[in-house]
């Protein structure tokens, strides 16, 4: 449930407060290609409409602009990936220990959850395999991703909310025109502390329209995304995501937290590369 290649999995609601390294090399479009600088130092400005949680019926926007740090370390990495410590890479398989992130939303803005907790800023940890499937003719790549990491709550002193894994295949490619672009399909599931995070609703908090809820461990939505950008020049460069998500057939398709079966996320925006190192990253 990280925010991957795009603002971010990656599913809670947005809010000003913390921002992923994957969000900013999505701004610059990395992906297989010709040699990049080994650390960048830049600025990045994006609009986001996202659906508060998977069920909501309510979407959530905000605008933000944060500086950005890109290193492409052999071992430590901060990059379109992830943040933190790749363990092992082949041409076939890759594992990293990484860090990701997913903005707060407070209950006050989401009607469905008046009066409980709000969702904190969430911080995930933990190891992901990667397995490069195959290149397609046109240049592109498939591959899927096997991401399992603890969550954590940064506006409850580090509370563990849970664990998380989410398998993702996806399909990356650069174009002549100079256009990088995925797509992906991926499922979430948890254990029952992160789906009572979302859905549960205890007895103290129980209203007359909105029952008390006992959430469940499993799937908790389905996922497609894409994410696309283009560089205007060596140091501007445009990028923007979509997302569509489902709860149907998920674990906690009955909580009265979910309002809405189907829903859709959008971002777009502009970064800016103020320096770059001459030394060039050797993957």
């Amino acid at each position: 449930m990280n925010t991957p290649r795009h603002l971010g999995p990656r599913w809670a609601a947005l809010a000003a407060g913390a921002v992923t390294a994957s969000t900013a090399a999505m701004a610059q479009g990395q992906d297989p290609g010709p040699p990049q600088p080994l650390w960048e130092v830049g600025v990045f400005g994006a609009a986001v409409s996202q659906q508060a949680y998977p069920g909501s019926d309510q979407q959530v926007r905000r605008t933000i602009g944060v500086p950005y740090l890109i290193y492409r370390g052999g071992v430590l990495r901060a990059d379109r990936e992830t943040a933190g410590l790749r363990a092992l890479k082949t041409e076939r398989f890759e594992v990293d220990l990484g860090v990701a992130g997913a903005f707060a939303a407070r209950s006050s803005e989401v009607q469905a959850r008046r009066g409980l907790p709000d969702l904190g800023t969430l911080v995930e940890f933990g190891p992901r395999l990667k397995w490069n499937l195959a290149r397609s003719d046109t240049g592109g790549r498939w591959r899927l991703d096997l991401p399992l990491r603890g969550v954590f709550d940064l506006d409850d002193g580090a509370a563990h909310r849970g664990m998380t894994f989410e398998p993702e295949l996806s399909f990356q490619r650069r174009s002549p025109q100079g256009w990088t672009y995925s797509a992906s399909a991926s499922a979430i599931l948890a254990d029952r502390r992160l789906a009572h995070t979302f859905y549960g609703i205890d007895p103290a908090y129980a209203q007359a329209d909105r029952p008390a809820y006992a959430a469940q461990a499993g799937l908790v939505a389905w996922r497609l995304s894409t994410t696309w950008s283009r560089a205007l020049s060596p140091d501007w460069r445009v990028f923007g995501f979509a997302r569509l998500q489902s709860v149907s057939g998920a674990a906690n398709e009955a909580s009265p937290l979910v309002r809405r079966t189907h829903g859709g996320s959008l971002g777009v925006g502009v970064s800016f590369t103020v320096t770059r190192s001459r030394q060039l990253a050797v993957d």
